[in-house]
């Protein structure tokens, strides 16, 4: 641990229905893009430095249909970038499902506009692609995109070729790559992008970790347990070992999850509910899904969702939670930003719209780690 340092703050924004709260208690709602764009606006507008969409193709079902509503990640994100100004903007490209030569091409349409609508040079260059591997076969075989089940023991093998493609296309216009999974022949990609863009992922097992570390700009790390706010620091060790290897820098963007209220009695008699309601059906499809990876490594994602079937610590699907009063989760944030290497957190809320705001009236102002990072929201809106 080091002296507390500024911590970016992004939102997770809510593409998909409920958030990732898998229970019949917690706020339910469909997602938008009016509620998508409200989200962003405010969290621009609170000085949040980076929101991301993920891309889901199918949920789990359950009494409450979790995530069985999903927008697109790319085209909301694009609509995004054409009525924000500051913040940086993360669309995810599921790598089975979309071609590298597609996605590199989408990415540069959307730089091209979060460019323009940049509020000045300083927040240029502000739209990355977050690139997922998948850990549930269904998604893909619905659309008879999966390639079986070794596809587990090879999905960063292929995500490094599709990350090289990319890469080269935006840097050269042109791309010639004859790998194991993909070939170019004189793959052409013009304009290039104005700006340089960033690649995000979320490995965690330490196949992922490394490819984290050799491609990719930033890597999520999932936060553990309820107000343990730096016990994701193991997986952000090997992080760190991995990007001294390949001689790179990679940062931590560490997932957290943030039930709050006045006090710590009514936010922690809010988690209790959303717990003792745990959508059993929808986990235990999660739980059936992950077990088909039968080779996974002990860290990582699936490997998580393997531990039961209606494990109540699946009721917030990323596993970080923080709750407490808004002095208490204020403090929790500042203890991520003394861990070395980190750069950021994502945050998730059990309802958007109010929980970006009292995150912005109540809990950034509180935090050592955001001196100076707080916008008003009258400002951001005149």
């Amino acid at each position: 641990m080091s002296e507390v340092r500024t911590l970016d703050i992004g939102i997770f924004l809510p593409i998909g229905n409920d958030g990732w709260l898998i229970s019949n208690a917690a706020p339910h709602y469909k997602p938008s893009f009016e509620l998508n764009r409200t989200v962003a606006q405010l969290a621009e507008s609170y000085g949040f430095d980076f929101a991301l969409s993920m891309i889901k193709f199918r949920g789990f079902g359950g009494d409450t249909e979790h995530w069985d509503y999903n927008l697109e990640s790319f085209t909301l994100m694009a609509a995004v970038a054409a009525c924000t100004k500051r913040m940086k903007l993360w669309a995810s490209t599921a790598v089975l499902a979309l071609p590298p030569a597609v996605a590199a091409r989408m990415a540069v349409t959307i730089d091209n506009i979060a460019n323009a609508t940049a509020e000045s040079d300083e927040y240029k260059g502000r739209f990355g692609v977050n690139m997922v591997t998948g850990w549930q076969s269904a998604e893909f075989s619905q659309m008879g995109l999966w390639p079986g089940d070794a596809f587990f023991g090879y999905r960063y093998d292929y995500a490094d070729e599709y990350a090289q493609i990319m890469r080269t296309l935006w840097r050269d216009g042109k791309c010639d790559f004859d790998g194991k999974h993909f070939k170019m022949k004189d793959c052409q990609l013009l304009p290039k992008p104005e700006t340089d863009i960033k690649v995000i992922t979320a490995g965690q097992s330490d196949r992922g970790i490394r490819f984290a570390a050799e491609l990719c700009d930033y890597n999520f790390i999932n936060g553990k347990g309820i107000n343990t706010p730096t016990a994701f620091t193991e997986n952000n060790e090997r992080l760190i070992q991995a990007a001294k290897t390949a001689n790179r820098d990679v940062g931590a963007m560490v997932l957290f999850m943030l039930i709050m209220d006045e006090t710590d009695e009514k936010a922690e008699a809010k988690w209790k509910l959303y717990c003792d309601n745990l959508d059993k059906p929808a986990v235990a499809w999660v739980h059936k899904q992950s077990k088909m990876d039968v080779k996974a490594d002990a860290r990582s994602t699936a490997q998580h969702f393997q531990e039961g079937a209606d494990a109540s610590h699946l009721v917030n699907l990323n596993g970080g939670t923080l709750v407490g009063s808004y002095t208490k989760v204020a403090g929790l944030l500042d203890e991520i930003a003394g861990v070395d290497g980190v750069k950021g957190v994502m945050l998730q809320f059990d309802e958007f719209v109010s929980g970006v705001e009292l995150f912005g009236k109540h809990v950034q102002p509180k935090m050592k780690s955001r001196i100076g990072k707080a916008l008003r929201t009258n400002e951001a809106s005149a």
